[in-house]
């Protein structure tokens, strides 16, 4: 499966890489991002690229690639032991990388079966499996709905709790199943599908992804040079929320100069060519 990254162009744009200056790239995933910023900032210029999957942080050799297998909840931590400095721009791209989907087996996607691991790192002691199976009902229900919004949360969670007393919830098609079995006719025939949600909250709880974020964003202005650019890609609306706040926040007491009033999304080709693109949103600041 070949990753295509999201916004290349607009990355570029956004970023303004420049020859012999350094970037971190705090998901490097397939790659795509952190390869063409290095295109830019030869020759002595550095891509120090994390990824908290150690499938996707190993076997690459690359100039000037400086590849590490972690979280980037420890951006400060990791560049310190880098001896990474002097950064004049950081990108999150916090889409999930097509390997998860379609190679890992760690059950991210509701079309296979597979096991419900969903965790991005094996040292992750926690996984859906564990959630599905030990959790209460009503943190089922909270975690379904806060961090999926899905709006048949109650109904999912009552159902998950049924379905368990009978026997254990394993797989990923007997979750997609139940989800199914909880939500009206109506909301299976629209465009995203009814298990996305569900999935969505999973996957973001086992691997703690919105207190990551919001740990990783304060470390990366304490990273940033002075004119330095921070670039971030957010994939749902939980996400998005959470960027433009603290860009906002940062703006106003004067840390930032935000580059995108609004956020900046695929063209119509792009979406196209790439389906996984479309609901992607790309917002930019400046350090002042």
């Amino acid at each position: 499966m070949i990753h295509i990254p999201v916004l290349k162009k607009e990355v570029i744009e956004y970023l303004d890489p420049q020859p012999d200056i350094n970037f971190i790239d705090c998901t490097f995933g397939g790659g795509g991002h952190s390869f063409s910023i290095l295109e830019k900032i030869g020759p002595k210029g550095k891509v120090m690229a994390i990824d908290w999957t150690p499938e996707l942080a190993k076997g690459i050799k690359e100039e000037r690639l400086i590849l590490v297998c972690g979280n980037f909840a420890d951006l400060e931590k990791i560049a310190k032991k880098n001896n990474f400095s002097k950064v004049s721009g950081i990108l999150f791209d916090l889409g999930m990388s097509s390997w998860h989907l379609e190679e890992s087996s760690k059950g991210f996607s509701f079309q296979k079966d597979e096991s419900l691991d969903m965790r991005y790192s094996p040292e992750n002691p926690l996984t859906a499996r564990k959630i599905l199976n030990w959790y209460s009902e009503k943190d089922i229900e909270k975690i379904l709905r806060e961090y999926g919004e899905e709006l048949f949360s109650k109904r999912i969670a009552k159902k998950i709790i049924e379905r368990r007393k009978e026997r254990p919830i394993e797989t990923t098609f007997q979750l997609r199943e139940i989800v199914r079995m909880s939500t009206p006719r109506w909301y299976h025939r629209r465009k995203i599908h009814f298990a996305t949600k569900t999935f969505q909250a999973l996957r973001i709880a086992v691997n703690s992804e919105m207190d990551n974020l919001k740990k990783a964003l304060e470390e990366s202005l304490t990273i940033l040079k002075q004119n330095g650019r921070l670039v971030l890609i957010s994939f749902h609306s939980l996400e998005d929320r959470a960027v433009k706040n603290f860009l906002r926040e940062k703006a106003r007491v004067g840390i930032v100069s935000i580059l995108t009033k609004k956020p900046i999304i695929p063209s119509p080709k792009e979406v196209k060519l790439n389906h996984r693109s479309r609901s992607a949103k790309l917002r930019a600041a400046i350090k002042i």
